[in-house]
């Protein structure tokens, strides 16, 4: 009833591209990108509950993109109430849009495009899934899909008791049987559904603050997603996000980078870490530049020597070996063995 699988049983360069197919099979098929690409970790652990089940996951800084591509593709037609337990998490579903810390809970949908970025603080990113059903709610659509990318009240009554519950599931499931673990499912939807009846009558609204700190993680994760095209700057991301390009740089003067240095320090990070990836190596310099949004192969090496100390070619020559081969260990093409989906249907 227990299943565990782990980033560590693939090789390091193979973990990123591991852990976007046991997502998108587990959870759901989403686009996602990390500045930690080639050397992701990530280990997710799923009890089956029955009706529901319940997934404890830790993994490195990234962000996740759910566009409706994906769900013309495929849509279980779930929704998953998540808890937070480390970093920040924002997410956008539906217009709505939240920032959650430790001790937050929200909900989202499968059925519904969705944005949500997990902050780098150093440390992997940590939260517990709880798949809800459709059918398994007792709670008509409408009032459900307006909770989808808002915070849920998790520090009193319903909120409080479910948050408690999960933590305290995940780490007692090991000791419960199959009936008893179907009997523990039922209590968490059961506490889920009074939890989101609660919270649709009378949605708290967010401080002026924190409206500011999502509209950030918002316009974040819209860069990241959108490094490859040449136009993105100030006006077209000002322009997606219904505000003005004036507003755009109020929100950024206190941060550590202006809104074009970070798209720039993006690029730059992607087009460096496809210099060194030697499945890329027949790949010329003008056409990596090109596909991180760089106009021009001179504006790009100009750039990456500014930031980096050495052209381009000089950079891919040194992340490899006189001979010509990638320095450490050989990539491991099929390393993964069977899928997270796999190994839970087998489980059964």
């Amino acid at each position: 009833m227990r299943t565990s699988v782990s980033t560590t049983n693939v090789s390091a360069r193979d973990g990123f591209e591991w852990w976007a197919q046991m997502v998108g099979d587990a959870i759901m098929p989403v686009t996602i990108t990390s500045p930690h690409a080639d050397r992701f970790r990530g280990s997710a652990t799923a009890i089956e509950l029955g009706d529901t089940d319940l997934s404890v996951l830790a993994f490195s800084p990234m962000s996740a993109r759910r566009a409706a591509a994906h769900i013309r593709r495929a849509d279980p037609e779930h929704y998953f109430l998540f808890l937070v337990h480390g970093s920040p998490i924002g997410i956008e579903q539906r217009r709505n849009n939240s920032l959650l810390g430790a001790g937050d809970m929200a909900l989202f949908g499968t059925s519904t495009p969705l944005i949500s970025q997990f902050h780098d603080e150093g440390r992997l990113s940590r939260v517990t899934l709880l798949r809800l059903s459709r059918a398994a709610l007792p709670l008509s659509p409408d009032r459900v899909e307006r909770l989808l990318g808002t915070a849920l009240p998790s520090r009193a009554g319903a909120g409080a008791l479910l948050a408690s519950y999960l933590n305290g599931l995940g780490a007692q499931a090991d000791r419960c049987g199959p009936a008893e673990l179907r009997r523990l499912g039922g209590i968490a939807l059961d506490l889920s559904a009074t939890l989101l009846s609660a919270a649709s009558d009378s949605p708290a609204p967010l401080p002026a603050e924190t409206r500011q700190q999502v509209l950030r993680a918002r316009i974040r994760a819209f860069v990241d997603h959108n490094l490859s095209d040449p136009e993105l700057g100030p006006a077209v991301i000002a322009a997606h996000h219904h505000i003005s390009v004036r507003l755009l740089h109020l929100l950024f003067r206190e941060e550590p980078e202006t809104v074009g240095a970070m798209i720039r320090r993006l690029r730059l990070e992607r087009s460096r870490a496809d210099l060194a990836d030697p499945r890329l190596g027949h790949g010329g310099i003008g056409e990596i530049a090109g596909r991180w949004g760089f106009r021009h192969q001179a504006d790009f090496s100009r750039a990456f020597r500014r930031a980096y100390g050495m052209a381009p070619s000089d950079y891919r020559r040194e992340s490899r070996d006189p001979a010509g081969t990638p320095k450490g260990p050989a990539r491991t093409v099929s390393a993964a063995g069977p899928s997270y989906g796999e190994k839970v249907r087998a489980s059964r």
